[in-house]
């Protein structure tokens, strides 16, 4: 029996916890692509706009911010606009600042990257198929052995 007078860690997390439903990240970010016309049109996000959408959306969960953020900028979409793309934009659609040539590189090596082990899983799975056809026409073949032999003996 709790006799002191400080709430239980339930009761005061509860209370610290806000009324709306938990949100996922992709929930979020389906909010910014709403909200906001670079995130809807997939432009080049101005370095620092995490700030920028704190600031318009001032009750936002940060981590779940930062998730709904890495899915949108690493989305395949988003890396091959990067590879082109010239010029950032805030959340307001105004441009900014340009693209790096880095940042235009490390955009088109992810893409890379990601593409050669689609491959890579696409031809072990090709290559698993193949295995498991020969097995199974092994299997056919020993079964018809075994029934041919077993019918003379």
């Amino acid at each position: 029996m709790n006799t002191s007078l400080t709430p239980e860690p339930a009761a005061t997390e509860a209370a610290n916890q806000p009324a709306a439903p938990a949100q996922t990240a992709r929930a979020l970010l389906k909010q910014l692509q709403q909200q906001f016309p670079p995130f809807r049109d997939c432009l080049p996000l101005s370095i620092g706009i995490d700030k920028q959408i704190l600031a318009q959306l001032p009750g936002i969960d940060k981590k779940l911010m930062r998730a709904a953020l890495g899915i949108h900028t690493g989305s395949q979409r988003y890396l091959r606009v990067m590879e082109k793309a010239t010029v950032r934009y805030d959340l307001d659609g105004k441009s900014g600042a340009e693209v790096t040539d880095e940042h235009r590189k490390h955009a088109k090596e992810v893409l890379k990257e990601r593409l050669k082990k689609e491959a890579d899983r696409k031809k072990a799975e090709r290559e698993a198929a193949k295995e498991a056809e020969a097995a199974q026409q092994r299997q056919e073949k020993l079964n018809l052995l075994a029934a041919k032999f077993s019918k003379k003996g």
